[in-house]
């Protein structure tokens, strides 16, 4: 998989990063078991700092798609799928539009929980 980052983007250099591997994730062009690229190799191939592709890794080892293995490197989830690429991000306009209106977590959680019963 080819890396490419834009210094001149208004996202971050890691979502930039992340969003890389979600795509790759959704196309299946990742598959899980693979490892990804490892942190210092892919800095340094992008010119980025080391810390910016942790802090990629990281945000997508939080979203439950990649796993970090101390000494080993960074792999593609076995339970990493198109269907979990999507619920994170319809989660994420989710929780920023519930933001927004100042809703709580726990409203949030209240309906999530309601829609997930099936209870409207």
């Amino acid at each position: 998989m080819l890396f490419r980052v834009d210094q001149d983007s208004p996202a971050s250099l890691a979502e930039q990063i992340a969003v890389q591997v979600r795509a790759a994730i959704a196309s299946e062009e990742m598959v899980p078991g693979e490892r990804l690229p490892p942190a210092r190799e892919l800095a340094t191939s992008l010119r980025v700092n080391m810390h910016t592709v942790l802090r990629a890794y990281q945000q997508l080892r939080d979203e439950g798609l990649i796993e970090m293995r101390q000494g080993r490197g960074a792999f593609v989830r076995n339970d990493a799928s198109t269907v979990l690429v999507r619920v994170n991000e319809l989660a994420t306009q989710l929780v920023d539009e519930a933001r927004k209106l100042g809703l709580s977590p726990g409203d949030v959680h209240a309906r999530i929980d309601r829609l997930m019963s099936g209870i409207a």
